[in-house]
């Protein structure tokens, strides 16, 4: 009996960590409108479930399950299905959704668009997403098939975003494309072809609408690869959201169509690979610790001031989420880390180099600049995709004390010298003159003496 209970209470402390993949929660709100069916997403939602995500469906006009509660988050995910919903809850409505983003850095959101104009096409405004206007999918009369042209065979990227696996086969979409605006939080993970177009039909010469508002607008014909069928937005904060141009790229149709004879798609995997990015589960870095100290400090202890030009060293650690492992691991292969030292300004921006034999830290000394006042050490690492590693910390430079300077400088010895010959010379003359005058009083007395006699 007692055996049993070790290994219950054994098994009951594993399972978390087996389960456990993303960095910030397990909890997903799926919000799917009644004309789609779980079942025809089911391994992508069973894909998630391996994963030991704990999946809550609701309707768009439901009320319940909640996103919020008391302003306490109640998901840390939360997959918007919602490609033709008109109507939707205030708590799953854009400007809730913002809001939520903003201030929940846990938060993430997976939404699927679609050609028509619903209120996940507002959302998607708000981070300069543009769309075509509506009721214009996106097609591609090439290669020949016999499939419709709104279904397109999407090759992967020659040189893909580290989200993506590799070697990725072929993918199916259908749905609507966008342009990604001057946002630089926002990227591209996966562009339409270069022989696709938007249009209001499956022939070209029913584009009359795609053309009418390129010309009044000025954005030019959307085609080509500079649109994206899915995007992503990496937000300072965190936070984390993921554009789809269709909601069938997550569909079991899809996921086990084949795009070549005895080839299936790689839509089940880019399906994987989009939620793992967007669950925070990929490319999560922390900073573990940073600190500053003298550069002949033994005890490596902040101090609070520093003096103009000493040797300073900067270190920090950085790890990177392993969701096999559920926990952060030390990450040493960051090659573009920087570090500025500002006042305003920057006075110093150098490289951090990673430590050799010391997994995920990073040091670098250098010479504290020649002007007093309060600096920062600032680290304001941004990559597209990655979570951002940002440092601040203050700390003052000021002038050496009166006795902090040196006895004498090499530089004024000049000046010295000058010193030095002009009181010699001083002491000279009055040695002379005085001695001059000694003799000239001698010489008369000696003369008065001679007169008397």
């Amino acid at each position: 009996m007692r055996i049993s209970r070790l290994f219950a209470a054994l098994l009951a402390s594993l399972v978390p960590t087996a389960l456990a993949r993303s960095s910030t929660g397990d909890k997903v709100l799926v919000v799917m409108e009644p004309t789609l069916k779980a079942e025809d997403y089911s391994l992508f939602f069973n894909n998630l479930r391996s994963r030991g995500f704990e999946l809550f469906f609701r309707a768009p006009n439901e009320k319940m399950p909640t996103t919020m509660s008391y302003d306490i988050p109640q998901f840390s995910h939360i997959i918007m299905f919602t490609p033709t919903a008109k109507n939707l809850e205030a708590d799953v409505g854009p400007q809730a959704l913002f809001t939520l983003l903003k201030e929940n850095p846990s938060t993430n959101i997976l939404v699927a668009l679609s050609p028509k104009r619903t209120p996940m096409s507002d959302f998607a405004a708000e981070f300069a997403i543009g769309l075509p206007p509506p009721n214009t999918p996106l097609i591609s009369h090439f290669p020949a098939r016999s499939s419709p042209h709104t279904q397109l065979i999407i090759n992967s990227p020659s040189k893909p975003h580290p989200l993506l696996s590799k070697n990725l086969p072929p993918v199916l979409f259908e749905g609507q494309a966008h342009l990604l605006g001057d946002n630089p939080l926002l990227f591209p993970i996966l562009n339409a072809p270069v022989e696709s177009f938007s249009t209001d039909g499956t022939e070209d010469r029913r584009a009359d609408s795609v053309v009418e508002a390129a010309d009044k607008g000025g954005e030019g014909l959307w085609a080509g690869s500079k649109m994206s069928v899915v995007s992503g937005f990496q937000a300072t904060n965190g936070a984390r959201v993921a554009f789809v141009g269709g909601v069938k790229l997550f569909s079991d149709e899809f996921a086990k169509a084949e795009v070549t004879p005895g080839k299936r798609s790689g839509n089940g995997q880019l399906a994987q690979d989009i939620a793992a990015w967007t669950f925070q589960e990929t490319l999560v870095y922390k900073v573990e610790s940073a600190t500053h100290f003298l550069e002949k400090d033994e005890s490596r202890t902040e101090p609070e001031t520093y003096t103009i030009n000493d040797r300073v060293t900067f270190t920090m650690e950085i790890s990177q989420f392993d969701p096999i492992q559920n926990k952060y691991l030390p990450k040493s292969d960051i090659q573009d880390l920087q570090l500025e030292f500002t006042m305003l300004d920057p006075h110093i921006r150098t490289g951090i180099p990673a430590v050799a034999d010391k997994p995920g830290k990073y040091s670098v000394t250098f010479r504290a600049p020649d002007r007093h006042g309060v600096f920062k050490f600032v680290v304001n690492h941004k990559r597209k995709g990655f979570t951002p590693l940002q440092v601040a910390m203050p700390v003052a430079v000021v002038p050496p004390r009166h006795d902090g300077y040196p006895r004498f400088l090499s530089a004024a010895w000049p000046y010295y010298i000058g010193a030095i010959s002009t009181s010699v010379g001083f002491i000279f003359f009055c040695i002379v003159y005085l001695g001059a005058e000694s003799a000239t009083e001698r010489k008369r007395k000696e003369k008065g003496k001679n007169k008397v006699e």
